[in-house]
């Protein structure tokens, strides 16, 4: 079976009751469309418990993106200085507190040099795109959508601000073969229905189900 999840965003329980429930198996795999990191308690137990598993595909999200262009210079001056940040770096951590990055920089100053590292270099696995295919239908799976889209745009034509940022409009058909999907996270799916259930329209596929938020759920596609 093939199984795609989003936006985890720290949720650690949630994701655990989440594999004991679809019952991943060796053979199974499993995708994570991006935003494993921040808002959430424990996004760090996350990533170390994805990494160890050799059949889940990380995918960017646009927080992960935050956290890979942040972390190597936040493990440089854990490892190398007294932990006095320089101005630019404070100010760019304060940012991303403010957008919900607490509790990723909380759990990676936790971990000790060598975990820090594997962290890094983890997120630097994370893939933009991918296509799962089966039989008849092929599924086409990314952080946001595709952004600025147009009939015939080679995938590596899209920036990151096209697949990780854009809030896509959930009516427009991407692909004219009605045996192509889009699978998305990214824009919660009460923004769509009111309601933290996956959504479709058409041949979009709608799975972030604000999994962070009270009221909201971690979804899983089969």
């Amino acid at each position: 079976m093939t199984y795609v999840m989003s936006d985890i965003h720290g949720e650690y329980e949630k994701y655990i009751r989440m594999i004991k429930e679809i019952d991943l198996r060796d053979e199974d795999i499993l995708y994570v469309i991006g935003d494993v990191v921040d808002r959430g308690p424990e996004p760090i137990k996350i990533l170390q418990d994805m990494m160890n598993r050799t059949n889940v595909y990380p995918l960017m999200g646009n927080h992960d993106l935050v956290a890979l262009g942040l972390l190597p210079q936040l493990n440089e001056e854990l490892t190398n200085n007294d932990g006095k940040f320089g101005e630019n770096l404070a100010l760019a951590l304060q940012v991303w507190c403010d957008d919900g990055g607490l509790s990723t920089i909380t759990g990676f100053c936790d971990l000790g040099e060598e975990d820090r590292e594997d962290i890094i270099e983890y997120l630097r696995e994370f893939t933009l795109l991918e296509v799962a295919e089966t039989e008849n239908k092929s599924f086409v799976l990314v952080h946001a959508g595709l952004g600025n889209y147009r009939p015939g745009k080679k995938f590596s034509e899209y920036t990151d601000d096209d697949l990780l940022f854009t809030r896509p409009d959930p009516s427009e058909q991407y692909f004219d073969d009605e045996s192509v999907y889009v699978v998305m996270g990214h824009t919660p799916t009460p923004f769509f229905t009111g309601k933290p259930e996956i959504y479709k329209n058409g041949r979009n596929i709608f799975i972030d189900c604000g999994a962070c938020s009270p009221e909201g759920k971690l979804a899983c596609l089969c």
